[in-house]
């Protein structure tokens, strides 16, 4: 028994349907999964910089202080 060419088509249409609607589905959780990635790494990147702020005004205050006690060269 021979299988029709225009059968033999649309199964293959099928297969491509089937794994094209898989693909999609991955790629939406890849969306998702860099979305949080991206959240994450801002958030990151803001506690840094609240750092380095801080950092900044311990050390004017250092100075400061070691002017004042003449500690400064």
């Amino acid at each position: 028994m021979m299988v029709e060419p225009d059968n033999l088509v649309l199964e293959y249409l099928r297969g491509i349907r089937t794994d094209l609607g898989k693909m999609a589905d991955w790629m939406q959780t890849l969306s998702v999964e860099m979305t949080a990635i991206r959240q994450h790494r801002a958030g990151v990147v803001t506690i840094q910089e609240h750092g380095h702020t801080d950092i900044s005004a311990i050390k004017l205050r250092l100075d400061r202080i070691e002017k004042r006690l003449e500690l400064a060269e």
